[in-house]
């Protein structure tokens, strides 16, 4: 498939309603799928709301559980992808999450943070061990990673060595570091020879402040698509052609001496 058409869904939904965010999650993917995306990707802990506080345990689920079926249903509904950000449970332990699911409803793969940000994630979640998760989904390897953990140039890094292509990124990005996504996400594209698809919340909840500004970079360096401030649902395309042709010309992942960076480790 020479391009991919892909939906940001930039909402900060309903905190503490699961029930609302789906019905939010399936509205949206319903205007995707009628702007012809094949994609919907929602911010980090959209499923439940990210400013949950104490309600983290009460909301987790594992990977497989109620809300990864509910959202299942309306991937096949809509007939498009859908990677969506969650509390999971393993156990004793929660972890942030996103979890992609295909347009057949198969549950593609699951990612869990590796790199918690601030006093919150930290109490309670358990971060991911796992840095490179991926699937193969539209003729594209589509890895992801969650909102902090894209600040850290090896996730990405490791990511365009594994051969992923469009990299997924839920995202809680927070007042005032919006030059994550205005500056350091189409560097981090630019830098690594693939998308990247950063997906926010937006406007006030709990104690935060979310930027909004989500954003498809390319390869290229430059945002293909941007939202603002506000709720929005934005599309545009990941084309393969462009993607082979932009590494063919960037010699960075070429001239790269993995030799001398031993003590980065």
């Amino acid at each position: 498939m020479s391009s991919s058409r892909i939906a940001l869904l930039q909402s900060s939904g309903r905190p503490g309603s699961v029930a609302a965010n789906l019905t939010a999650l399936d509205e949206a993917a319903a205007r995707a799928a009628e702007a012809g995306a094949q994609l919907l990707v929602t911010p980090e802990m959209f499923l439940t709301g990210y400013a949950i506080g104490d309600r983290v345990p009460e909301l987790a689920e594992p990977a497989d559980g109620p809300g990864a079926t509910a959202v299942a249903e309306i991937a096949v509904r809509h007939r498009l992808a859908v990677c969506y950000g969650y509390p999971e449970r393993a156990g004793e332990r929660v972890f942030n999450a996103a979890q992609l699911i295909g347009p057949d409803g198969t549950r593609l793969a699951n990612y869990r943070k590796t790199h918690l940000f601030g006093c919150f994630e930290q109490r309670w979640f358990t971060p991911g061990t796992e840095p490179v998760v991926r699937a193969e989904l539209n003729g594209l390897t589509v890895g992801m990673l969650i909102c902090y953990d894209v600040e850290f140039p090896e996730n990405v890094r490791a990511h365009a060595l594994a051969g992923t292509d469009l990299l997924l990124v839920p995202t809680a990005q927070m007042h005032p570091f919006q030059f994550v996504a205005e500056s350091l996400v189409p560097v981090r594209a630019f830098e690594s020879q693939l998308y990247i698809a950063y997906v926010n919340r937006v406007g006030a909840e709990g104690e935060f402040e979310f930027v909004g500004l989500s954003t498809l970079a390319g390869p290229d360096g430059i945002a293909k698509a941007r939202a603002g401030r506000t709720e929005e649902l934005v599309t545009a395309d990941v084309d393969r052609a462009f993607l082979d042709a932009s590494r063919a010309a960037n010699p960075y992942l070429r001239d790269r001496r993995p030799d001398l960076y031993g003590a980065l480790g």
